[in-house]
């Protein structure tokens, strides 16, 4: 079953992010030094470096979620004044998970905006909560309570949110931790149908692994911006070794 993505409405809705010297300070820690870059509708960016390289920093950046300066603009416009266009996927370890709520719960939530607070679900709403459950592989576990389920099927609940959201722009913030393969196939799956569908779909991973094949577009990041753009283009070893320091294992393509 196809991913249930509405197509772009309008020719802005295939705008790229423009991200023009963005900064973060965490007391007297700058986590993050005047980083520019674009990123591009129709491709699967991934943001990678280090730990402390400030990955998770750039994406709570780019939605206000952490004080910063510089600009983030999509559709001509700040992205934070548009966060409606956004589903947004935070780290598995950040959320809650003795939270009393079903699968269902959660996936409901992610048709609260498009809803209103306080309003009844349409049939619509249940509609594409369902369809997103169901292109996940979680049909059947409706009804479980969310701290109940495995880690990978956690990651598929918030999967299904992100998608019963209809967004513009997906962000993944660590989708890939402590899941296991078929999970990690079902995710891959999903956002090769987003990325066809014209969305951006952002996600912070670390894995240099052959996972990373699965990547467009690359932002590397050691609180600076090292490089972005393609993995040819990115993936290097003078790049690298700026990046993680040293010696660093990465799987390689075959030519």
């Amino acid at each position: 079953m196809p991913v249930p993505v509405s197509k772009p409405t309008n020719t802005h809705a295939t705008e790229a992010i423009y991200i023009a010297h963005l900064g973060v300070h965490y007391r007297e820690v700058e986590a993050l030094r005047d980083v520019n870059c674009i990123i591009k509708p129709g491709k699967l960016t991934g943001i990678f470096g280090p730990n402390g390289a400030g990955k998770s920093t750039l994406m709570k950046a780019m939605l206000g979620l952490v004080p910063s300066r510089g600009m983030v603009l999509y559709q001509g416009k700040p992205l934070m004044q548009q966060l409606e266009k956004v589903a947004y996927v935070p780290q598995r370890s950040q959320i809650d998970w003795t939270y009393p709520a079903t699968v269902w719960d959660v996936v409901m939530m992610g048709r609260v905006k498009k809803t209103g607070w306080l309003r009844n679900f349409s049939v619509v709403s249940r509609q594409v909560a369902k369809a997103a459950l169901q292109r996940v592989g979680m049909s059947e576990y409706r009804n479980r309570p969310i701290g109940q389920l495995s880690g990978g099927q956690q990651q598929r609940v918030f999967l299904a949110r992100a998608l019963a959201q209809e967004a513009e722009i997906f962000c993944f913030d660590e989708p890939f931790v402590g899941i296991d393969q078929k999970t990690q196939s079902v995710i891959f799956e999903v956002f090769d149908e987003l990325t066809a569908a014209g969305k951006i779909v952002l996600v912070v991973n670390h894995d240099l692994g052959e996972s990373i094949s699965h990547f467009d577009e690359l932002i590397l990041l050691n609180r600076d911006l090292i490089a972005t753009g393609s993995r040819q283009q990115v993936l290097t070893e003078e790049n690298l070794s700026t990046a993680y320091g040293g010696n660093v294992m990465f799987w390689k393509e075959a030519a």
